[in-house]
Parts: C-alpha cells; sequence; structure tokens
C-alpha cells in the first residue's frame, strides 16, 4: 500500500494539564469549567496567576534520573509512557528504530539556565558551582531525547520550535514522516515548562500582556471586555500516532483520524497576529481535508486572552465560517491557561472525547462578551450537547507569525 493514501489516527493520549494528569479527569474538569489556575511566587518577580501540573513524577523513572533531567523531560516521559499505555502498546511492541518521537516547544532551557545563575549568585558567580548537566539540559532536543532513553527508543528524536504553534506542528510531522514511510509509528505531542522562568513572566508583563485577577481561578478570560492577558501554564500532551490499517489489526481504540493540517506565516510583526493569515491557514486545513467549513461541528480556538489577539481569530473564524450555522466554537485556555508548546494538543485532547460524547465544553469566566469577539453558536460557561460532533478543527497560533490547524475527524468504518 502507499504510504501516502494511508489513513492516519490517534490510538493513544498521555497528558499532565494544571487540572489533571489523564484524560478522563481532564474530560470531567473541562466539562464542569474546574480550573487549574492558582497563584504563585517566582523568584525575582512575585505573585501570579499560573497552571501548575500535579502529576505521579516517579512512576516511570527514578527521582535521580528527574534531577540529572529537566522537568520537561520529566513530564515529557510520563505522557509518553501514559500514552503507550493508554493505546494498549508496549514499547517493543513496535521495531524500535522505526518509532519518531517529536515533540513541540515554545521555549526550552530558560528555566535550567536562570536556575544556574541563581545558583551561582550564591557563591559570587563562581561558574566553578556550575553544574556539568547544563549542556544537555538545556539542548533544544532534551525533553524528546529524554522520552527515547526512558522507552529504549532508537528512531528519529527532535523538537519542533514553532512558538505556541508547537503542539500542532508536532502532529503535523508525525503524520508527514508516516506518510514518507520515515516510520511505523510516533510520539507526537508538546510540552511547556514555562512555569519555570520569571523571565517569561516578566516579558508578557512588560508587553502588558500578562493576565491579573484577584481571584486567580478568573484571570482567563478569553473573549471577555475585561479580559487584560495571558495566564502561563505548564503541561504536555503526547499522542500515539499510527496508521488506521495496523491500529485495527490489533483491534485498538481509535480517538480520532488526522485529517487535515496546515500551517503558514504573517510574515508582518513579532508580537501582533493577522486574522487574515489565520484565516488562510484554516482554508488550506480544510481543503487538504476536502471538507467544507458546514462539516466542522467544533473549533477550539486559540484565544490567549489577549486584546487584539482575540479579536484577529475572531475576524478570521467569521470569514472561514460565514455560511455554516452549526460549528461550534469554545475555548479551552479559560480553564487550563495557556500551555505554551503544550498547549494545541492539550486543547485537542480536551475536546476529543467529544466524538463519543457529543458534549462541547464551555469557555468560563466570559460574563461581558466582547461585540468584537461575537461567534455564532460560541459555547459560554456550561456545556451543550450537540447533535453530533464528527469533525473538530484546532488552532494554534504563535508568535513571530506562526499560524497552525489540525483537522481531526470521528473514525467511521
Amino acid at each position: 500500500m502507499d504510504n501516502h493514501s494511508r489513513r492516519i489516527v490517534i490510538t493513544g493520549v498521555g497528558l499532565a494539564a494544571p487540572n489533571a494528569d489523564n484524560l478522563s479527569d481532564f474530560r470531567h474538569n473541562l466539562l464542569h469549567g474546574v480550573s487549574g489556575i492558582q497563584e504563585i511566587e517566582l523568584r525575582y518577580f512575585g505573585k501570579a496567576p499560573a497552571g501548575i501540573c500535579t502529576f505521579p513524577e516517579t512512576k516511570y523513572r527514578k527521582k535521580k534520573d528527574n534531577n540529572r533531567g529537566t522537568r520537561a523531560g520529566c513530564l515529557g516521559v510520563y505522557c509518553a509512557h501514559e500514552a503507550l499505555a493508554d493505546a494498549g502498546l508496549a514499547s517493543n511492541s513496535y521495531d524500535p528504530s522505526l518509532i519518531g518521537v517529536y515533540i513541540g516547544l515554545t521555549e526550552h532551557g530558560t528555566v535550567e539556565t536562570e536556575n544556574e545563575i541563581y545558583n551561582i549568585s550564591k557563591y559570587n558567580y563562581d561558574v566553578n558551582y556550575w553544574t556539568h548537566h547544563h549542556n544537555p539540559r538545556t539542548v533544544l532536543n532534551n525533553p524528546a531525547g529524554e522520552i527515547t532513553m526512558s522507552l529504549g527508543i532508537t528512531g528519529p528524536h527532535y523538537t519542533i520550535g514553532a512558538a505556541c504553534a508547537a503542539g500542532n506542528a508536532s502532529l503535523i510531522q508525525a503524520v508527514q514522516m508516516l506518510r514518507l514511510g520515515e516510520v511505523e509509528m510516533a510520539l507526537a505531542g508538546g510540552i511547556s515548562e514555562s512555569t519555570g522562568s520569571f523571565g517569561i513572566f516578566a516579558s508578557f508583563k512588560a508587553q502588558g500582556a500578562l493576565a491579573e485577577a484577584d481571584d486567580p481561578r478568573t484571570a482567563c478570560r478569553p473573549f471577555d471586555l475585561s479580559r487584560n492577558g495571558i495566564v502561563v501554564s505548564e503541561g504536555a500532551c503526547v499522542y500515539v500516532i499510527e496508521y488506521l490499517d495496523k491500529a485495527l489489526a490489533r483491534n485498538a481504540r481509535i480517538y480520532g483520524e488526522i485529517v487535515g493540517y496546515a500551517m503558514n506565516s504573517d510574515a508582518r510583526d513579532f508580537v501582533l497576529p493577522y486574522g487574515v493569515r489565520q484565516a488562510e491557514c484554516m482554508h488550506l486545513a480544510l481543503k487538504r481535508a476536502n471538507i467544507q467549513p458546514t462539516d466542522v461541528d467544533l473549533i477550539n480556538t486559540h484565544a490567549t486572552g489577549t486584546k487584539q489577539g482575540d479579536i484577529e481569530e475572531c475576524k478570521a473564524i467569521r470569514e472561514v465560517f460565514s455560511d455554516s450555522t452549526t460549528t461550534y466554537v469554545n475555548n479551552t485556555k479559560s480553564i487550563i491557561g495557556h500551555a505554551m508548546g503544550a498547549a494545541g494538543v492539550l486543547e485537542l485532547a480536551g475536546n476529543l472525547p467529544a466524538f463519543s460524547d457529543n458534549l462541547v465544553h464551555p469557555t468560563i469566566n466570559v460574563h461581558n462578551l466582547d461585540p468584537e469577539c461575537k461567534l455564532d453558536n460560541l459555547v459560554l460557561n456550561t456545556p451543550v450537547e450537540a447533535e453530533s460532533i464528527s469533525v473538530i478543527l484546532n488552532n494554534s497560533f504563535g508568535m513571530v507569525g506562526i499560524n497552525s490547524v489540525v483537522i481531526v475527524k470521528k473514525y467511521d468504518q
């Protein structure tokens, strides 16, 4: 069979989110609007709302190995093992040389570098106290590499730097590598350790883009007139991506089929989003999926809670879906914050169960909808039961003008 024509599906999901460490609990908390945002205190910065993950960090790797590695690697190792277990696969179910590991990141190494500078500051900045683990901890492929070491995978591994579009980009990479026949199975996803970096918080604050609220659970409020910025979150999500025929041969549960995707660039500004290019990205993904906007049942928006960012995306959605009256729209960041490189894959994972329960989880914290963010069928504050959910379109956009769209379809024999 020509690899280009083979259908590609998701058969396993492993995740760590600010409000859950498995898909079942994650889905429950999204449907019930259970926020994962809390107030944290950062060195050099002070207090800020943020999303922090709690998960069994030593379930698959000893504490000493976690200490030698990174927070991102710890998150990735946990999620990769969970994804394989969820898919009903052992690490040797496939030839380990034919498994690819593709992990999306917004940034990596910042946390480790800040920590080391702080450590040597206690010794008058004597670099003799700088750890010899720093280089392997900060190379960009580190989180993906830590996964391969934990699982004995000898196929290709690398990370994809695509700002906050990186999670979607990892899925696209996995599909492309399977279609090329370079691998037979992939572990693909995204990771964010950004809550460990005061520099990220300070930069967003300097831009006027860091969310503030008396109650941290209400800090992330995309589309609301009172929105005032981003809530930084950590998180991770890894998928098992396989050929459909291989999945069927072992009677695997199929979460969905990846049928379309697209990436493009604004080529315009370092931080300001551009709805025109976002619309073009959605149009291209729909074309590749060979479906019409009216076929899409649910759009998970990227909206981060910044003033102009939310407006630009809503403009793009209105342009692409102007003729669709049945497409629901929601937002996951309102509940878990912005998990950066993990955002796209975490948000998609939280919506995949809609193929089974036909429920659209809500966007929370919207009490005064910005008229410029008005969308038909925008699901606010309480979940909605749809007649049927068969196609999900997932938006993820990032700084320096990078846009990504992934379309997943309910598997139908």
